[in-house]
Parts: structure tokens; sequence; C-alpha cells
């Protein structure tokens, strides 16, 4: 790969150099850019990374990783475009936004390919998806495969479901926090301490993502295996369909494919 540059250092640009640095890559083949210089000296000293300009990792980085917000991909753009080597690897982590917006703005025949993760790269567990843009061929998306593969699970999709992918996975841990949340509160309701209610049900939920995991049995089987006749899960059950929780949860992540279809819609020239 090469030299590996982070073109925004946040959390998701940080837990990537994290892992990569886990995964073996040495210090002086990393670099990223910050626009807060302190927050800049800092990741240096934690990681021993340089932070540098963009100009600067346009010119020295054989891979370029775009982890910017998709507010601030105008500017970042301007000024890659003239520094830009046309070899260069560009990897875009910005949610909703197409390879032909790079491809468009970046000099002819760069390879683009687009990754949408998701936060649990914090602790090494992401799903990242990968769609190459038109002027990346296998071995590109070979080389993001392996450089992902550092902080989880990869899979490869048409750019065409990348929308999708972004309602579904990349915001799907805010759904499963949404519900934790709800279920403590309900512990909390119930008379337990909420310290208590919180172990039991993050343990809970580690454990039922750790056998969805692990088990080749679909998460129906995995489901009916806990709800006896007559019992208490059964009548809980019956509570989630009766309001509508099935149905809103699929609105819920319409709604997110939607927004991930405006927000690369509005880079559109």
């Amino acid at each position: 790969m090469g030299t590996i540059a982070v073109l925004g250092a946040g959390k998701i640009g940080e837990a990537l150099l994290s892992g990569l640095l886990k995964g073996g890559r040495a210090p002086e083949d990393l670099l990223f850019t910050e626009r807060h210089p302190e927050r800049s000296a800092e990741l240096e000293a934690t990681y021993g990374i340089t932070g540098v300009t963009v100009e600067d990792a346009a010119k020295r980085a054989d891979l370029l990783v775009v982890a910017v917000k998709p507010q601030d991909i105008e500017s970042l753009l301007d000024r890659l475009s003239p520094v830009l080597r046309p070899e260069t690897l560009v990897v875009s982590l910005c949610a909703g936004l197409p390879t032909a917006l790079f491809e468009r703005r970046l000099p002819s025949g760069t390879p683009v390919v687009r990754v949408m993760p998701n936060t649990p790269m914090l602790v090494g567990e992401a799903m990242s998806a990968v769609s190459p843009g038109r002027h990346a061929g296998p071995e590109h998306v070979r080389t993001v495969t392996e450089l992902l593969s550092c902080v989880g699970k990869v899979v490869e999709v048409p750019e065409t479901q990348q929308d999708a992918v972004t309602a579904l996975s990349g915001s799907g841990p805010a759904y499963f926090f949404y519900l934790v949340e709800a279920m403590i509160d309900a512990g909390i309701l119930l008379g337990l301490p909420r310290a208590v209610a919180e172990q039991l049900i993050v343990q809970s939920a580690v454990g039922a993502a750790k056998m969805l995991d692990e088990s080749e049995s679909h998460p129906v089987l995995l489901r009916e295996a806990v709800t006896s006749p007559a019992g208490t899960t059964i009548n809980a059950i019956r509570e989630l369909e009766k309001h509508g929780v099935r149905a809103a949860l699929l609105a819920a992540i319409e709604a997110a494919r939607d927004r991930s279809v405006e927000l690369g819609r509005a880079h559109e020239d």
C-alpha cells in the first residue's frame, strides 16, 4: 500500500489509524490531516504519526483515505485537485457521496473506492462495504479490503446499493443503542437500579450478538428458542407487534436511505 494518509482525523479517521498500527503498519508509513493544531499535536503524541497539510498528503501518499464530513468535501477537493497524482488511490468514507463526484473533480483516471464503515471501527468490529468507481479495478478493491480488515469485516457491493448500506449498517449501531437505552429505561420502570439494568441489557446484547455471529441459525429461529408457549417473551413480542415496532424500524431505515440519497444529490452539477 505504500504511504497512507487519512484526510480528517476525527473518530473514524483516528480509529482507522489506530487499527493500521495494531495491524503492523509502521508510524512512518502513515500521515494524517487535522484542522485543529491542538488535536493534531495530541494525535502525534499518542500514535507517533506525522500530521501534514492536505497538499503534502496528496504529494507524499500512495493511498488517500477521505474521512471528512460531506459538507466539507468541496473545499477539500479544491485543494486536492491541483496536486494529486493520477495514480493515487482515493478511498472515500464520506456518507452519501458517490465516486462520480471525486472522479469529476480529481485528475482524469483517478481510481476511487467508496466505503461505508460504521462506528464499531473504534473497537475493531466495523462492518464496511466497499464499491469501486469507474477507474478502480479488482486490485484496488483488494487493497482497500486489506486496509479495512484490520478494523473489522468487509463486504463488496455495487455502488447502487451504498445508500441502502448507509441506512442499514452505517447508521445501524445507533438503532441498537436506541433500543438498549429504551430497555434500560424499562428496567428502571420495573424497579431495578440503573446500574443493574444497564449491566443486564448490555451483556444480553453482547451475548445475543455473539450468538448471531457464531450460530448458523436464522435470527427467527434464535428468537423462537427464547419464546416458549404462553410465556413471558411471547407476551412481550405481542406488544411489540401491536405497537408497530417492526413497521417503524422499516420506515426509519427507509428514511435514512432517502437522506443518504439527498446527500449525494446535493453535490451533483
